[in-house]
């Protein structure tokens, strides 16, 4: 009953016709000119917090773009949005050129999703997981086994296959939520935290995948992360904090911006090292969380320098090429780890 119910939602947004065969779906007049994502000046209040504000930005087909951001900067909200699952206070969204509140439907039948909580039923099968969720899709003989092995080889779950998905760990039934949201082959991927609950070894696995379904298969993924080394594979990251896009640009365009190398120096004296420090070299290092930080286009003579003349108030003093964290203290002045509340309690 539960199948046959989902089955007839399904049927309602028009994915499969009324003997369960896929219904083509109808591309939008202007699809070739028509970003795969486009926000603009998106925002959301959750009672009197506002979650997000002002939000805008375009992402081009066949693009891997990441929304990065501290835990509960405003990323899942707006993750949802574009999901349909939460319409925006104000401005609008569309996907593949329909929009998210008016044209819900559309959307859905053109997006794949993973979602950051669990989706799975753990009293099924991984099997039976996949194969329910590719019949609603409309999926059916050769097509859906073709596309459930291909899947299941991929994220090493073939020998799991008949495996209950309760008696799964994390890490494999995280896995398995990915192979559901590919299983349609849908047009625009979207992901909130893909890999949370994985190894570091599978998530590479992971990116390495989103990589070649874009390039192959020209697949637009949008995925939200607070990991930096997700963030790094993406062509554009938009950097979300306190619900406003204060950075969108390539990885390497935000890490440039940082102006040389971090020299980070840890104390137990900071206000008064750091006016030392200002005064014996003229630069001026930002004090970011107790910890001291210098951009300087020499960074390992800077750090051997500063252990001469003060070596005896530091405790560690590191330098190193910036990265994305770097370039989200750079612009935001605090460090990437500190939280704020995204959304209502759930």
């Amino acid at each position: 009953p539960g199948f046959r119910y989902a089955l007839k939602v399904v049927r309602s947004l028009g994915a499969v016709d009324n003997d369960g065969q896929p219904r083509k779906v109808a591309r939008h007049a202007n699809e070739p000119s028509t970003p795969a994502i486009a926000v603009r000046a998106v925002g959301h209040r959750y009672g009197a917090r506002e979650a997000l504000r002002e939000v805008s930005f375009s992402v081009a087909r066949g693009e891997l773009f990441g929304l990065l951001g501290p835990n509960g900067g405003g990323k899942s909200t707006l993750f949802r949005i574009l999901a349909t699952l939460l319409r925006p206070t104000t401005g609008r969204a569309a996907v593949c050129g329909h929009d998210v509140v008016r044209e819900a439907a559309a959307v859905r039948r053109r997006v794949g999703v993973v979602f950051q909580q669990p989706g799975l039923d753990p009293w099924l099968t991984v099997e039976e997981n996949l194969r329910h969720h590719g019949r609603l899709y409309g999926l059916r003989g050769q097509t859906l086994r073709t596309r459930m092995a291909a899947l299941l080889e991929r994220f090493g779950l073939a020998d799991r296959l008949r495996e209950r998905v309760s008696r799964l760990s994390g890490g494999l039934a995280r896995r398995v939520e990915l192979a559901k949201g590919l299983l349609p082959q849908p047009e625009v991927l979207l992901l909130d935290e893909p890999s949370a609950g994985l190894d570091p070894g599978v998530r590479r696995e992971l990116l390495g995948y989103l990589c070649q379904l874009r390039e192959a298969e020209g697949v637009t993924v949008v995925l939200t992360t607070h990991h930096m080394d997700e963030a790094e594979r993406c062509d554009r990251v938009a950097v979300l904090d306190h619900g406003v896009v204060v950075a969108l640009d390539p990885p390497e365009t935000l890490k440039a911006a940082v102006g040389g190398d971090v020299v980070v120096i840890r104390t137990d004296t900071p206000a008064e090292l750091q006016r030392r420090i200002v005064e014996r070299f003229g630069c001026s290092p930002v004090l970011v969380d107790g910890t001291l930080r210098l951009e300087h286009p020499q960074g390992p003579e800077l750090a051997r320098d500063l252990m001469v003349a003060f070596g005896e108030r530091i405790s560690t003093v590191t330098f190193g090429r910036p990265t994305l964290e770097d370039a989200f203290v750079h612009i935001t002045g605090r460090q990437f780890a500190d939280r704020v509340h995204d959304g209502p309690a759930r």
